[in-house]
């Protein structure tokens, strides 16, 4: 059987100086003026977009710090402590329909409005929502009271200790009110208040005349701003420096119970010039307390706006001291120094339910009751 061989095939040889099956590149083609124009000028409308979304994003920045300068604060609803008897009523009763707010003003020039300075203005202004009447009750501040948690002094430590929370709660379980909202100005505060109103009319007399610009000097000083002495008596424009300077007058016959007068004095002249400024004023007096952290509030902004917009319907029509002048006395209670007593803390409590809500037959809770009580026992052996 004979075997036949193949041939071996020769392969081609491979040069390695090209690659093989590679395809050849083709030249790439110059683009056109005209497509070269039109990508640089889709880069300029993106880079226009990047920079406007970018100024988007920076307003809207700016309206979120804005807001929180205002010093908005939330209370949790939980720990606002309201007597249980209140409660019904507010629900039920003669508390139903009015709006209370507590308003504080701090003697702090270098804004700390939260806590940690005393409280050298305590009002409520209540609001019947039906009528839009409002009444204004000063707490005077060196009142021996509960500081809301069973230690007794007076009561604008409560704000030094514990800010708006420990304050309202101090408010609400001595004087059985159901307040949750709160407003704290400083010095500045006020004072630009004022002066974005265009200035507010007093009637400042002769004792007074030399009190105001004593003041003046020193809030001047700590504000790093000028003033303008007062040189006259008599009903005139008094400048926000000025009017700031006459809430603090303590120094002449009425002593503490005086400047609280004239706390609330100010405070209606304000509300009288605000009734009567355009909306572009309001605007104005809102951005001059809001973009300089001179104010410490549990309001939304929305509803500063909406009370200065409608601000017209509001009347104040009783304004009034706690205690009640003929309910009250003085004296050195031991370390705690010089303080105002509630000769009966019940007593005032009802006189005070009385006059905001024309309740005559108010009965005091049961923990006013118990606080009356331990008022008396510690005070009784300092007072006449």
């Amino acid at each position: 059987m004979t075997t036949t061989s193949k041939k071996p095939v020769k392969k081609k040889p491979v040069r390695h100086d090209e690659p093989v099956n590679v395809k050849k590149k083709k030249k790439k083609v110059p683009e056109s003026a005209k497509k070269q124009s039109k990508k640089k000028r889709t880069k300029i409308l993106l880079f226009i977009l990047e920079i406007f979304i970018l100024l988007i994003m920076v307003v809207v920045l700016y309206s979120v710090l804005k807001v929180e300068k205002v010093g908005k604060v939330t209370l949790p609803e939980e720990d606002i402590v309201i007597n249980p008897e209140v409660k019904e009523k507010v629900e039920t009763t003669t508390m139903k329909g009015y709006r209370n707010i507590a308003l504080f003003g701090v003697d702090s020039t270098t804004g700390a409005l939260t806590k940690n300075t005393r409280s050298d203005t305590i009002m409520i202004a209540s609001i019947n929502l039906d009528t839009g009447e409002c009444k204004l009750v000063s707490v005077y501040r060196d009142t021996y009271l509960n500081l809301s948690n069973d230690s007794y002094n007076k009561c604008n430590a409560a704000y030094a200790k514990g800010g708006p929370m420990q304050a309202i709660n101090m408010l609400n379980m001595n004087l059985d009110m159901n307040i949750t909202d709160f407003v704290t100005v400083g010095f500045a505060g006020l004072s630009d208040t004022i002066d974005a109103l265009g200035g507010v009319m007093i009637d400042v007399d002769s004792a007074e005349l030399q009190h105001i610009n004593n003041y003046q000097i020193c809030m001047a000083e700590d504000l790093k701003r000028s003033y303008t002495p007062v040189t006259d008596t008599g009903y005139q424009l008094l400048d926000g420096l000025q009017a700031t300077a006459y809430c603090r007058i303590r120094y002449t016959a009425g002593d503490d119970f005086k400047r609280a007068e004239r706390q609330r004095e100010v405070l209606m002249a304000v509300a009288d010039k605000a009734k009567t400024a355009s909306p572009a004023t309001l605007n104005s007096v809102a951005n001059a307390i809001f973009d300089k952290d001179e104010i410490y509030t549990s309001l939304d902004l929305s509803e500063i706006l909406e009370l200065l917009a409608e601000i017209s319907k509001y009347e104040i029509v009783a304004q009034g001291g706690f205690p009640e002048e003929s309910m009250r006395t003085t004296g050195t209670i031991g370390s705690k120094g010089s303080c105002v007593v509630p000769v009966s803390l019940a007593d005032n409590v009802q006189w005070l339910h009385e006059f905001l809500f024309e309740d005559e037959a108010y009965t005091p809770s049961s923990a006013v009751l118990e606080y009356s009580d331990k008022v008396k026992a510690d005070t009784s052996a300092y007072i006449k």
